[in-house]
């Protein structure tokens, strides 16, 4: 997959089966399109081509709105190698940008620099400037332009269909299972290993303290069963992310015990992916009755990794 970081012009006698969106989180819906679109490329001599942008456009439109994102521009891009694209367009959003009709956009990048032959999109996608781009209007401007457009219907899971931002309230609300199910895969945090104040250590539980990035989506405040891999080699762990009531209660945090590993991970950068939700945060009357609740916790933790 060749990753190009703004739309360019391809020559004329390239055609391009395309896709196009914000794609956070790259969810079973947006699988779901890549799949359809790497089918009916293989019967072609088009490109298979994904078109995203960058940084989101409500980061630049509403700077007010707290957004915070399932996958953060590396790891998109990330997840999308795994789906064999040819060419993989990350479009710089800015207000110029935004300002562009929908009509200008197809005309002048889809069709006139992309040379596309097939529209994909799904079943809410919307375009152009204010988002006033529809399917209704694609179909129109597909006929005057002469390429095809499909829409996919959405998937559902449980009662709804899937979105990244039912899939962003999940995390938020602590609906761990959902939101990995929506996935299609296990939500995950990366952040470079930082110094702590060695708190766990001395009660036994050493863990190393994540710095994660500002626009990563974190989930509820609680305690995590986690995996993660170091030096090739598969962990499991517990993570705590919150405030540490018992302990200070002052500054969040993201904290990660590692089961049955010693070492010193510090300034590495490590990805830890969620398995399962264990518990909210709480306070506890002392730092025993603490330790005896994380030792339950390894406990459960070390039981449902058995029932994998």
């Amino acid at each position: 997959m060749d990753v190009i970081p703004h739309i360019q012009t391809i020559p004329e006698n390239q055609r391009t089966i395309l896709t196009l969106g914000m794609f956070d989180g790259v969810h079973k819906g947006h699988q779901k399109i890549i799949r359809y679109l790497n089918e009916i490329t293989k019967d072609t001599n088009a490109k298979s081509c994904l078109l995203t942008f960058w940084p989101h456009p409500r980061l630049v439109l509403h700077q007010d709105y707290d957004l915070k994102l399932l996958t953060l521009h590396e790891e998109k891009i990330r997840l999308l190698e795994k789906f064999d694209l040819d060419l993989l367009y990350v479009q710089p959003f800015d207000h110029d940008f935004s300002r562009m009709s929908s009509i200008e956009f197809v005309r002048d990048f889809l069709v006139g620099q992309l040379n596309v032959h097939t529209l994909i999109i799904g079943y809410d996608h919307r375009f152009g400037r204010n988002r006033e781009g529809s399917f209704e209007l694609l179909e129109e401007l597909s006929e005057l332009y002469q390429f095809n457009v499909v829409q996919l219907e959405a998937i559902i899971e449980g009662d709804r269909p899937i979105s990244s931002t039912k899939i962003r309230n999940a995390l938020l609300e602590g609906n761990l299972n959902y939101a990995n199910e929506a996935l299609g895969y296990q939500y995950s945090i990366t952040g470079k290993v930082i110094r702590g104040d060695g708190i766990g250590k001395t009660l036994g539980f050493p863990t190393i303290n994540l710095e994660v990035d500002k626009l990563k989506l974190l989930p509820k405040d609680g305690v995590y069963g986690v995996q993660l891999e170091i030096e090739n080699k598969n962990y499991f762990g517990l993570m705590n992310i919150g405030f540490r009531p018992t302990i200070d209660n002052v500054q969040h945090r993201v904290e990660v015990f590692i089961l049955d590993f010693e070492g010193d991970l510090y300034e590495e950068e490590i990805r830890v992916e969620l398995i399962t939700r264990i518990r909210d945060e709480r306070k506890f009357e002392s730092k025993d009755h603490l330790v005896a609740q994380i030792q339950k916790d390894e406990a459960e933790f070390r039981g449902f990794i058995k029932s994998l």
